[in-house]
Parts: structure tokens; C-alpha cells; sequence
């Protein structure tokens, strides 16, 4: 009775010295507290300072505009620059120097290293992946892929590009003479001037070529049986050659430029899952981040309760109704709790910095970009009723890569038609029409009395000019009088005999195609385990949700319920810090499902191929087909 009477007495001594502490268990006699390990404080750690922008001034953002992911053929201008005629004197001018332009970004100094921009902005989830697909170079990187891929149908239409050439050149030759029939003198002259065009084009529509040369010739030599000296003869020749068998078809010419094109549209189905999967990785690491604060909240909760509980058992021990052992159990406690704030900051500052470097939000160019609030928390309110047939339709036609892969199998198959045109004999035909002139200087030089060799003859003592008197432009009029002309046809035929190379080309196309389709099989399997796999996450999440907050409500109750117990002398400190890591841990848990439903339903979108359309973000595959006007024909 005496025992019962002292403890009710200290319950109302104890709040009064402690600022209305809990009063522990009373002792029959005071201990003196044992004196703790070296270098371990007794009493609340001193933490370091956190490295969250919790006490700083966050800056909210403005609501963002859906980023634009088009690329469009205009955002291949900037690389080809310097592509045009009117840059070919620069481009020269540039080659023959040796200096080289370092891009900026390759040259940091030290000052820029240091530099940092500690502004805070809170940013929601949309916001943040509007503002990460604008600044991160991850994305300009996948954006850069269809840009090369255009490139690559323009040089498959270029086989098409009509092709100018033009040849100038002089020659001149002194020799000795060996006959003098060949030349007055001692020495034999000849002198050549050539100025030549040609213009060839292939065929888009029957993969033919044709081609139109212009040859010019002026000619002069002191022989003397040169009937027109100097001489101007120009010749106009048109060709056609075309296949019949191998390479012949309807805009089979064509073919390589179609294949170009359903690589260009792979290119971006593969952009848009690039896409896809980093902004799974921004949400992701965004609800890393809320995961990391609240875990930090939990862990600093933690401690404030092991803390209040140090202080309370001190003062119990200091009036001798605790025994040293439970301030000592206390105090190991909050020790442990100190450690779990350090982790649970180190974890909540490398969540932030994979947040920031992925959102890049540096409106003033420095090294280190803006620090990143998350605004939005989650939401377990938000029903997810997924169905799961729908759910597998909408990935098989929305997921990219998928759409990646039926178009790579559309390119294989037009590789396949190729190949087998390739095991075709070779039969072109060939034609050619030619027109040819000639005017100069036609006088009739004697050489041995009566004898006029550089001019016909009617007589042998008589002789008549050549009727091609005249200058250069005099043989161009000639030219088109039709009157001198050459024409050729030709067939040409050949075929190997075993045709081994073309076969075994074709049975490769052959195997690669059905390889694709086999791959094509094999990822709508790996899909429909992603998506049932999402479906089955995001269903236990919810659940878990709802069981977490639970367990977190009934662990709560059962503390007061402890405290209360603790407070009357009925429960021990080992009794109540059970009780309150119950808490702790059930708001760990809470906390860890809610953040993996969020991620659930990302995952679950990401899978479907639909997360961009979930934040809105409009992604349209543009059709690669360009015809060039040399392609038309």
C-alpha cells in the first residue's frame, strides 16, 4: 500500500519538474547513471544541417506548355549549313586552315565549376517532365536519330540527282618529222583544245539512265594533208541504257528510297520510346524524392519521440524512481534514430540531385542548376480500375517499340523483293545517237607543182576546197542539219551460272526477315508479362495502400495506448520503445505504398506505351516521304 501510495505521489511530482513528463516505473532505491561510451553525447545528437530546401523560400513555376516532340525537316537546317554552291568558296577557304573550333561546352574552367544556383522552385509532376523533355540533352539526343535518318532518304533520292560534268583541256605536240609527206619543215605540230558537257540522269520510274554529252574539238596542225586546218568539231551525243531483267521494274528504282523511309519512321518509333522511358525515369526519381522527404520526416519523428523519452527517463532517474537501464536503453534508441536521420538525408540529398540533373532547370547557365520541390504528393484516392484486355490491346497498338518493330519487318520485306530481283539475269538495253560537224580553214596549199594533196581532186593537177569553210559557230549550225550522224543498239546478257552469291543474298534477307517477325513475337510476350505484371503491382499496391494505413492508425492507437500504461507505472521503456518502432515502422511502410502505387501507375502507362499521353504530351509520327523534283521522273 505504501509502495501504491509513493508511485501515485511521483505522478504528481514528475510533470511538475519535467514540464508535465510521463513518469516511468518507480525504483526502491536510486542508481548513479552510468557514464556513456567515449565520444558518443549524451542526449539529443546534434544533427547536421539538412540538405533539403525545406527552410528555404520555394519558388512556384508557372504552368508549362505541352513541349513540342515534331521533328520536322526544318531542325536538320543548322547541319547542313554549308551545303548549298554559294558555300563551296567558304568550305574551301576553311580546309586550308588548320585551326580547329573547340566547342564551348568542352572548355570549363574552374570559376564555372564553382558556380551553382541555389533558387528553389516547386514543380509538379507534369511540370517537372514538361521542363525535363525542354532542358535535358538526353532528349536532344534521341531527337538527333530522325534527323540523321532524314538525311539518309535524301541520300537515297540523291541516286536520282542529275549529274553535270564539264571538262576543259589543251594539249600540244612538236615532234621531228619522219616523211616529207607528213609535214613542211623539220617538225610535225599538232594542237588540241577540248571543252565538254555532259548531263546524266537515272531513272526514278524505270531505273534506266540517260545521258547527253556535249564534246567540243578545235584541231590544227602544220600537215599538209590536213583538209581542214584548224579544224572546230563538235558532237552531240544522247544515250539511253536500260535493264530489262535485274534492276527493271515500275519505281523499282525507288525501292532503296521506300526502305530509307521505313527507317526513318523506326527512328522515331524508337525517339518516342527513348522518350517514353525517360520520362518513366523523371517520375520515377520524382517520387523518389517525396519518398526520401517523408522517410526523412518519419526518421526525424522517430527521434524526436526516442529524444522526449531520454529526457523523460533522465529526470526519473535523477528523483531514483528509474533504474540506470532503461535511460541507457533510451539513449540507444536515439542514437539509432540519429543514425537513421544521417541515412535518411544522405538518401533524400541523392534523390534531389538525380531529380535536378534529370529536369536541368538552369535559367542562368551555371554549373549546378536549380534546386527541385516536389509540389505534388501522392494520392491513393485516385481510382485505378484497369482492364486487362484492354490494358494488352492498348499496348500492342500504342507501345513504340512495337510500332518500332512492324516497321522494321515492312523494311525487311522490301529487302526480300530485292533480293529476289536480284537473282535475275542481267539483260539491258543500250542505245545511242550521235550528231557531228565540222568547219575551218579549207585553203589549198601546194606542196609539188600541180599537186594539191589538202583538197580533193577532180583531176590530178586540179584541186577543190572542202565545203566546210567557216568558224565555230558555222559547225554548230552544221550540227543541226542532221546531215552527219552515228547511231548504235546494243543487247547485253549475263547470268552466272550457279548464281550462288545473288541466292545466298536472298536466303539471308529471307532469314532476317523471319527473324524479325520471331522478335516480333517474342516482344508482344515480353509485353503482355509487363502489362499483367503492372496490372498485378498496381492492384497489390492499392491493396497496400489501404493495409498500411491501417496497420499505421492501429499502430498509433496502440502507442497512446502504451504511453498511457508507461505513464502509470505499467509498462517498462523496452515496452514502449517496441511500441513506437512499430509506428515508425508502419509509417515507413505507408509511406513506401503510396510512393510504389504512384510508380505503379507510371509503370502501368510506360508499359501500354501511353505515358505521354497521360501528361498530355502529343507525340505525331511524321511521314518521311520527300520527292525531290529529280525523283519524279
Amino acid at each position: 500500500m505504501l509502495r501504491k501510495t509513493f508511485a501515485v505521489l511521483m505522478m504528481l511530482i514528475l510533470p511538475a519538474l519535467a514540464g508535465g513528463a510521463s513518469s516511468p516505473r518507480a525504483q526502491t532505491a536510486p542508481m548513479p547513471a552510468a557514464a556513456p561510451p567515449s565520444g558518443l553525447a549524451v542526449g539529443v545528437p546534434k544533427l547536421p544541417p539538412i540538405a533539403t530546401p525545406r527552410n528555404q523560400q520555394v519558388i512556384p513555376v508557372p504552368e508549362q506548355p505541352a513541349p513540342d516532340l515534331d521533328t520536322p525537316s526544318s531542325q536538320t537546317a543548322p547541319f547542313e549549313q554549308g551545303a548549298s554552291v554559294l558555300s563551296l568558296p567558304g568550305i574551301f577557304a576553311k580546309q586550308m586552315s588548320p585551326t580547329e573550333q573547340v566547342p564551348p561546352e568542352s572548355i570549363i574552367s574552374q570559376s564555372y565549376l564553382r558556380s551553382r544556383d541555389d533558387t528553389v522552385r516547386g514543380l509538379s509532376l507534369k511540370q517537372a517532365i514538361y521542363i525535363a523533355l525542354m532542358n535535358n540533352p538526353s532528349v536532344k539526343v534521341a531527337e538527333l536519330d530522325p534527323l540523321a535518318s532524314e538525311e539518309a532518304v535524301k541520300t537515297a533520292n540523291g541516286a536520282f540527282d542529275p549529274s553535270l560534268a564539264a571538262e576543259s583541256d589543251i594539249m600540244k605536240s612538236v615532234v621531228p618529222v619522219t616523211s616529207p609527206f607528213e609535214a613542211s619543215g623539220n617538225a610535225f605540230t599538232n594542237k588540241l583544245y577540248d571543252w565538254n558537257f555532259g548531263l546524266n540522269k537515272v531513272s526514278a520510274l524505270t531505273n534506266g539512265t540517260f545521258g547527253i554529252t556535249f564534246d567540243n574539238q578545235r584541231l590544227y596542225s602544220n600537215s599538209i594533208f590536213s583538209s581542214v586546218n584548224p579544224a572546230y568539231v563538235p558532237q552531240l551525243d544522247l544515250s539511253v541504257s536500260q535493264p530489262l531483267l535485274r534492276n527493271f521494274g515500275w519505281n523499282f528504282a525507288t525501292l532503296n528510297v521506300r526502305i530509307a523511309q521505313s527507317s526513318q519512321k523506326q527512328s522515331q518509333w524508337n525517339m518516342e520510346q527513348n522518350i517514353e522511358d525517360f520520362v518513366l525515369r523523371v517520375g520515377t526519381d520524382y517520387w523518389n524524392l517525396v519518398q526520401a522527404e517523408e522517410n526523412l520526416q518519419v526518421a526525424e519523428y522517430a527521434l524526436r519521440l526516442n529524444s522526449d523519452l531520454v529526457r523523460q527517463n533522465r529526470i526519473a532517474l535523477q528523483v531514483g524512481t528509474l533504474a540506470p537501464i532503461d535511460l541507457q536503453e533510451a539513449q540507444s534508441a536515439e542514437a539509432t534514430s540519429a543514425a537513421n536521420v544521417y541515412t535518411a538525408q544522405a538518401a533524400a540529398r541523392a534523390a534531389r540531385a538525380a531529380l535536378r540533373q534529370d529536369i536541368m532547370l538552369n535559367p542562368s547557365s551555371t554549373f549546378m542548376p536549380q534546386e527541385i520541390e516536389p509540389t505534388d504528393k501522392p494520392n491513393p484516392a485516385r481510382e485505378n480500375n484497369p482492364n486487362e484486355e484492354v490494358a494488352l490491346e492498348t499496348a500492342i497498338q500504342y507501345r513504340p517499340s512495337l510500332a518500332a518493330m512492324r516497321e522494321a519487318i515492312r523494311g525487311a520485306l522490301m529487302q526480300v523483293k530485292f533480293s529476289e530481283n536480284q537473282t535475275l539475269p542481267q539483260l539491258n538495253l543500250g542505245a545511242q545517237f550521235g550528231l557531228t560537224s565540222t568547219a575551218g580553214a579549207t585553203n589549198c596549199l601546194s606542196v609539188f607543182p600541180g599537186i594539191t594533196p589538202n583538197c580533193t581532186t577532180r583531176l590530178a593537177t586540179q584541186g577543190i576546197r572542202l565545203p566546210f569553210k567557216g568558224l565555230y559557230g558555222d559547225a554548230l549550225s552544221r550540227l543541226w542539219g542532221f546531215s552527219f550522224y552515228n547511231y548504235a543498239a546494243v543487247m547485253n546478257f549475263e547470268f552466272p551460272i550457279d548464281n550462288a552469291a545473288a541466292r545466298a543474298v536472298l536466303a539471308q534477307t529471307r532469314v532476317q526477315y523471319e527473324t524479325m517477325r520471331m522478335q516480333y513475337r517474342a516482344s508482344i510476350s515480353t509485353a503482355v508479362v509487363a502489362v499483367q505484371t503492372a496490372l498485378a503491382n498496381l492492384g497489390a499496391d492499392q491493396k497496400r495502400v489501404q493495409a498500411t494505413r491501417e496497420a499505421t492508425y492501429y499502430a498509433a492507437q496502440s502507442l497512446h495506448d502504451e504511453e498511457v500504461r508507461f505513464k502509470v507505472g505499467m509498462a517498462t521503456t523496452h515496452d514502449l520503445l517496441q511500441f513506437q518502432e512499430q509506428l515508425i515502422s508502419a509509417q515507413g511502410n505507408q509511406v513506401q505504398a503510396e510512393v510504389d502505387l504512384e510508380d505503379a501507375r507510371l509503370s502501368l502507362e510506360h508499359e501500354q506505351g501511353t505515358l505521354l499521353r497521360a501528361f498530355q504530351i502529343d507525340f505525331q509520327l511524321r511521314d518521311p516521304h520527300r520527292s525531290p523534283w529529280y525523283s519524279k521522273f
